[in-house]
């Protein structure tokens, strides 16, 4: 998010002001280093016929540089992403060193420098994507470091006590490396509370604040229609130099590609189409998912098929896959593919006749079918699904009918996230919530996560997310039962 100053609305990612420059610099630094080492390691491990440290070499880390932070204007590289899952950023890194890979080559190629082979760029990009990964990293950590002990904090000014602002001071307490601490709120109404946040007065009194309080940032949670204070409230601002940021009170577009753009001096509030509404952003997605699938079947599925089949059967009496019918792409129905991880004798439905979720310790499932679950190798045979055309490797995960029929009167915009393919994985599974919904806010949430990747989605997305999967894989999934 972008300070903001009169007509201009925005979210609110972190932005840290303090130390920014120093923060930017290392960040610059680091990156020259991780240049320089991934030169040293190409050269002195993989072509000792080119000179480690004469001219060529102060060439290339010099051109390489800059080549490095020109593409970063268009990768957007730099943007500050602490708060996001670290996954988002090697995506970033990855993207990044693509545009990188091609404006050095088609450098060098103009330059005539015929020094440098396609095997010498393969591995000097193998070892700048590890080491400016890792360096990120590093660097990640030690800011959340600082911030979980207090340092780095910028201090904030709320004005207002709506849901809005309610819903802000929560969010900052709760997640600490987004860089902010609400110090207090102004509001008219005198009995308003914010959890423990100090009261400081009416909206009147912000400039005494503002005078006496060393603010770094003043966020205004105001109803829409509270103009006049708004106004007053940017002027102050604006009077003491102190940046201003506004929560705006559009909760119906939340989940919508939402744009703010000016039409002369008025600001008009854009909601775009939906991404895979293009033509072109469907053949891309469908390629994808017709290559990963079978890149998978080619590789680890000629292991893994055979040996989780022999498991399960070796295990429990049965069939290998388990077919259940779900709900795709316009409630269309579809037979979706897992591998069995439950007793053939267990049943869909309760004694009440509602849907019988999986829960922990669930006595239904078999020995091998605890570890296919929690390793989430149980939805493999959905890949099957994706080469047909009714799953996507990402989307909204696909629910058994009756829970969908549970959920449609219950969760608002339920049925909106049916109007793109679902997928063996999505977003909300890699924020945490996959497996068990115990309650209608549980099942809100998922949904809320869903319509955020429906009107959000790139191909860059659909890459971030599939590599969380792979990590929450490894690292294991405490909703995975």
């Amino acid at each position: 998010m972008t300070p903001i100053h009169r007509s201009a609305t925005n979210a609110f990612p972190p932005l840290m002001k303090k130390n920014a420059g120093l923060d930017r610099f290392t960040r610059y630094a680091t990156d020259v280093v991780a240049i320089i080492l991934a030169w040293t390691c190409t050269i002195g491990l993989h072509m000792s016929s080119i000179d480690l440290f004469g001219m060529d070499a102060l060439k290339f880390v010099v051109l390489g540089s800059l080549c490095w932070f020109l593409m970063s204007l268009f990768s957007k590289l730099y943007a500050n992403r602490r708060s996001n899952k670290f996954s988002e950023e090697i995506v970033f890194i990855g993207y990044h060193t693509i545009l990188f890979a091609v404006s050095l080559s088609s450098l060098f190629f103009f330059l005539q420098q015929n020094l440098y082979s396609f095997t010498f760029f393969i591995i000097f990009l193998s070892y700048l994507f590890f080491f400016a990964t890792t360096f990120k990293y590093i660097l990640r950590k030690s800011i959340h470091s600082a911030l979980y002990h207090g340092k780095l904090y910028d201090k904030i000014l709320l004005v207002g006590a709506t849901p809005a602002a309610w819903n802000f001071y929560e969010t900052v307490n709760k997640f600490y490396y987004y860089g902010y601490k609400c110090v207090g709120f102004v509001d008219n109404t005198s009995t308003a509370s914010l959890n423990g946040c100090p009261y400081y007065g009416s909206i009147a009194e912000l400039d005494s604040v503002l005078k006496s309080q060393p603010i770094d940032e003043v966020v205004v949670a105001l109803p829409n229609g509270a103009h006049k204070e708004i106004r007053s409230c940017l002027e102050t601002c604006d009077y003491h130099r102190v940046p201003v940021r506004i929560l705006p009170d559009f909760y119906q577009y939340t989940s919508s590609v939402v744009q703010m753009n000016n039409i002369g001096m008025l600001p008009v509030l854009n909601v775009n189409q939906l991404p895979l509404d293009r033509v072109e952003n469907k053949i891309i997605k469908r390629v994808f998912d017709v290559l990963f699938s079978v890149t998978f079947f080619l590789t680890a599925g000629l292991i893994l098929f055979p040996l989780i089949a022999l498991l399960i059967k070796l295990t429990s009496r049965g069939p290998v896959f388990f077919k259940q019918e779900r709900w795709g792409l316009n409630n269309a129905k579809i037979t979706c593919y897992k591998f069995r991880t439950m007793v053939t004798s267990s049943s869909d439905l309760d004694e009440t006749g509602r849907y019988n979720q999986a829960t922990k310790d669930d006595p239904r499932v078999t020995p091998i079918g605890k570890i296919l679950r929690s390793t989430n190798l149980d939805e493999l045979p959905q890949f099957l699904n994706v080469l047909m055309g009714n799953m996507s490797v990402v989307g909204p995960r696909p629910h058994p009918t009756p829970l969908n029929l549970e959920s449609i009167h219950t969760v608002d915009n339920y049925m909106l996230r049916h109007i793109i393919l679902p997928g063996i994985t999505g977003w909300a599974q890699v924020n945490g919530f996959r497996g068990e919904t115990k309650t209608t806010a549980d099942m809100q949430k998922r949904v809320d996560f869903d319509l955020y990747y429906i009107h959000r989605w790139t191909f860059w997305l659909d890459c971030q997310i599939i590599l969380q999967t792979v990590i929450n894989l490894l690292r294991g999934d405490q909703n995975a039962y």
